[in-house]
């Protein structure tokens, strides 16, 4: 099966690396890239089961994997250290992605052409078996399937029907309260004068 939590050799050594580390800390590693540049940059996304992460995590994260990383120096030049949450419009790396965010617009890209296009847009429809299941942004209500290992990049597209729920559910978990809740909601609905 393909893997989108870490593409790259370097990656997937990172990932073995850090994972159990993360686990260990009740968090679930999403993604991991070691992105080049004037100084590398090497990005770890977490979160925690239920899908949030919060600040104080994004540090607990990164200072265990730090030690880790430390010990094991998987990579030979300089690089920095990010550690962050998925975000709203977050990568889909995992099968139970697709699952869980049912029903919201994501942009789905595939390694090979399929019916002459790799990009497709649309509303996940979860998974059927190693199938990823897609309907189509077209006009028509075509749902289609897409092998999981076919995939190269796949992420939320941020909508305000993705802003509402996620906000709905902080404010269900007391992250945020009602009247934060109210402001933002004003502004999605477009009533703010």
């Amino acid at each position: 099966m393909s893997d989108l939590v870490a593409k790259a050799a370097m990656d997937r050594r990172v990932a073995e690396i850090i994972q159990p580390v993360i686990e260990d800390l009740g968090f679930e590693l999403v993604r991991v890239r070691l992105m080049a540049g004037k100084t590398a940059i090497l990005q770890v996304m977490a979160q925690k089961p239920d899908g949030t992460m919060e600040v104080d995590d994004c540090a607990t994260v990164s200072t265990a994997i730090s030690a880790v990383l430390d010990v094991e120096d998987p990579i030979i030049d300089a690089y920095t250290l990010e550690v962050s949450s998925p975000g709203i419009d977050r990568p889909l790396t995992r099968l139970k992605d697709f699952d869980q965010w049912d029903g919201y617009v994501a942009k789905i890209e595939t390694t090979e052409l399929i019916d002459g296009r790799r990009r497709f847009k649309g509303w996940l429809r979860g998974t059927e078996g190693s199938e990823v299941l897609i309907e189509l942004d077209s006009g028509e209500e075509v749902t289609i399937g897409l092998q999981f290992d076919w995939l190269s990049d796949a992420k939320l597209v941020l909508t305000d029907e993705l802003i509402r729920e996620v906000l709905k559910t902080r404010k269900d978990a007391g992250q945020i309260d009602e009247a934060q809740y109210d402001e933002v909601e004003t502004v999605i609905d477009g009533d703010e004068e």
